[in-house]
């Protein structure tokens, strides 16, 4: 049974003084290194649209882990396969009698976004009322517990969290007590300066409940003296450097914010009742009868009351975007919009490319469900090859299992995935999957399906080849164990011992998303970052996960891996601090 928490308002913030003198109504030019330097700026532009409106964090870099020195109490995170992991999903409603069951509903949507916690923040009689646990949606959340959030506004989040006991306090949505009142946020992506904000605000005595980078922002708004109470998040954004894209909730308001590049989606929707909804994906629209309207545009800030409907307004200057690319890769379901493409759309044009690019006499195109399955639909329409299901993948397996004495080789794999033997016997056999990451599940993949009789296996995948880890929010190994890092695609090839093996181009990927190119990261893919963090130090997991299967904590065996090297991190936060005690 999962563990669960409910509460009001369990995080506060009461400090001396605000991190600068800046005055609150202007805006931090992102380009600036020192985040505590604010020259003066105009102020953005709000104006107030029509009623309906168109249209830790374990994440490492490239270099190598030599300081095996762990921050006392952070406890990593890691993957339970061979798969990057986005962090999390976000829902706000407002305006709906039922907002909390909403909630509820659109979470369950979003569920593949993660999977280690939930949790839901309503409003009811202008108190901010927050049921939070361990667990997927459907073992945090009950009719009792659904019952104490009542409310016409609320806001939720599903998380791909760390393991351990300080699981459960890092588990989102989080409300905070200020002098003004309460807020709550909910938050998808990772600050890559959250470590020399949190020096810098416990320096000026903040305490912090959690290891989570999003308490950061919560100390921000509390310490702000902008007015009226959204001008506070735009003050706070302003510091922030990194992926967001957030939904917070008041006594009278929801706001939706994303961050200047985009990273990370949010889509805003609308019931007929007149409701409005945010949500990572469209999916989640879908399923609680909400009409998709727009994207919450990079850098904007949404405001929705009673009293003016939804106010849009700018958050930053923004650069380009450069939004996810392994959004429609991998994390985002297919059946949904995402930066405005269709996903499933996108996955059928990646198979069509590796037919065309890397075609091989084959019997049959089978995928690697889940998330190869469209990517093979397009290959084999391409190829004019049949497409049949030669995988089974089980839906019902845990985090853990127990093994039998007499060990079970390849135990992770074959719990998960089962080969169809009448598919697959004699054939010569194209399998599609969305990326290889460490490579040491395609290894036991292409050792399952010839061990059912295949005479040849032929990889595809439908994405270029991992070289670099993310740092806004994706869960990806260090550096080190990405295997196209370190190898050749012949070598990689020889490894997971297939007969061929073939990578989506990069420079096909880029053609086929044309004129929408450039508004794209593809930092896993080139190494080139849109925001290079300037202090990241994580917890490199090394090769101790065995396809899926967790084991205690303290058996991983692992360095820390520092942001990178020409930057040193002293230096950089000696100068904060001193700025901040003027």
């Amino acid at each position: 049974m999962a563990a669960s928490t409910t509460n009001l308002s369990p995080l506060s913030s009461h400090l001396s003084k605000p991190i600068t003198n800046k005055p609150p109504f202007y805006l931090f030019p992102q380009t600036l290194l020192n985040p505590l330097y604010f020259p003066l700026k105009p102020l953005f532009r709000a104006h107030k649209p029509h009623c309906t409106i168109s249209s830790k964090n374990p994440i490492a870099d490239f270099f190598p882990a030599n300081k095996p020195d762990p921050e006392p109490g952070f406890i990593p995170s890691f993957t339970d396969d061979d798969k990057p992991r986005e962090e999390c999903g976000v829902v706000g409603i407002f305006g709906d009698p039922e907002a909390s069951r909403l909630c509820y509903l659109a979470l369950h949507a979003l569920q593949h976004r993660g999977q280690e916690g939930a949790g839901i923040v309503a409003v009811n009689n202008n108190v901010l009322q927050s049921v939070t646990g361990v667990g997927l949606v459907s073992d945090v959340f009950n009719e009792t517990k659904l019952s104490q959030l009542p409310g016409e506004m609320a806001i939720g989040h599903v998380r791909y969290s760390t393991a351990g006991s300080s699981m459960l306090k890092n588990v989102q949505p989080f409300v905070a007590g200020y002098r003004f009142g309460s807020v709550g946020v909910a938050h998808n992506g990772n600050l890559v300066n959250y470590r020399t904000l949190r020096a810098i605000l416990e320096d000026n005595g903040s305490i912090f409940n959690t290891s989570s980078d999003t308490e950061v922002v919560l100390h921000l708004i509390a310490i702000s003296k902008a007015r009226p109470f959204f001008l506070r998040i735009v003050d706070a954004c302003e510091k922030l450097e990194g992926a967001y894209s957030m939904v917070f909730v008041t006594e009278d308001k929801l706001v939706a914010v994303r961050d200047p590049y985009g990273f990370r989606p949010l889509v805003m929707g609308r019931r007929t009742n007149g409701a409005v909804v945010f949500a990572s994906e469209t999916c989640a629209l879908d399923l609680i009868e909400a009409t998709y309207e727009r994207e919450v545009n990079p850098g904007e800030v949404l405001v929705v009351d009673k009293k003016d409907g939804v106010q849009s307004l700018c958050l930053l200057p923004h650069p380009e975007p450069k939004q996810c690319i392994f959004e429609h890769i991998y994390f985002a379901l297919p059946n949904s919009v995402v930066f405005g493409r269709s996903v499933y759309e996108s996955r059928h044009v990646f198979g069509e490319i590796l037919a065309t690019e890397a075609p091989v006499d084959c019997d049959v195109v089978i995928a690697v469900p889940d998330s190869g399955v469209v990517a093979a639909l397009g290959y084999a329409a391409k190829a004019g090859v049949p497409f049949q299901q030669g995988l089974i993948r089980s839906h019902y397996v845990g985090r853990t299992f127990i093994e039998p004495s007499q060990k079970i080789r390849d135990f992770g794999v074959k719990l998960k995935l089962s080969p169809v033997r009448g598919v697959l016997e004699g054939k010569r056999v194209v399998v599609v999957d969305d990326s290889i990451v460490r490579g040491t599940t395609s290894s036991k993949i292409v050792r399952l399906i010839k061990e059912a009789g295949a005479k040849e296996v032929h990889m595809r995948i439908a994405s270029p080849p991992i070289i670099g880890s993310c740092y806004y929010g994706v869960d990806t190994p260090s550096a080190e164990e990405l295997i196209s890092n370190r190898m050749s695609v012949e070598e990689i090839r020889e490894f997971i011992g297939c007969d061929s093996l073939a990578f989506l181009p990069f420079d096909s990927l880029q053609k086929m998303l044309a004129s929408d190119s450039q508004k794209f990261c593809y930092a896993c893919f080139s190494g080139k970052y849109p925001v290079m963090p300037k202090e990241v130090k994580v917890k490199k997991v090394g090769d101790f996960l065995d396809d899926g299967l967790n084991g205690p904590m303290d058996s991983i065996d692992g360095g820390w891996v520092r942001g990178p090297k020409n930057i040193d991190v002293e230096k950089e936060i000696d100068p904060l601090y001193q700025q901040s005690k003027i």
